[in-house]
């Protein structure tokens, strides 16, 4: 339990540095990315129920990347206070995969 809170909250740390450094990709405040990390991880999880561990950003691939970057878009839709360009999106998965590999943020 304490670990997956653990793992929010460095998620929408990450989320709030990629708003920072990112153009198109906007967070509002530490609660809106907290919740866009869960809204984030939700979308992620269905995705990879419905079509497969090769969709995950774990996938490695080009598939992978970009449902991470669909899953990004997707959340500006049910989190009002981040907003997110297709470019931004993009960028914003780039990004966030490079951080992945130094301060992994799924639980192992």
């Amino acid at each position: 339990m304490i670990g997956a809170v653990v793992r929010f909250i460095v998620s929408a740390l990450v989320l709030m540095f990629v708003g920072f450094l990112v153009p198109g990709f906007r967070v509002g405040g530490f609660v809106g990315a907290l919740i866009a990390a869960v809204v984030i991880a939700i979308l992620g999880y269905i995705a990879e129920s419905l079509f497969g561990r090769n969709v995950s950003p774990q996938g490695r691939g080009l598939v992978g990347f970009i449902t991470s970057a669909v899953v990004i878009y997707l959340t500006q839709f049910i989190v009002p206070s981040i907003r997110v360009t297709i470019l931004g999106a993009l960028l914003a998965a780039v990004v966030i995969g490079i951080i992945d590999a130094f301060v992994p943020t799924e639980l192992r």
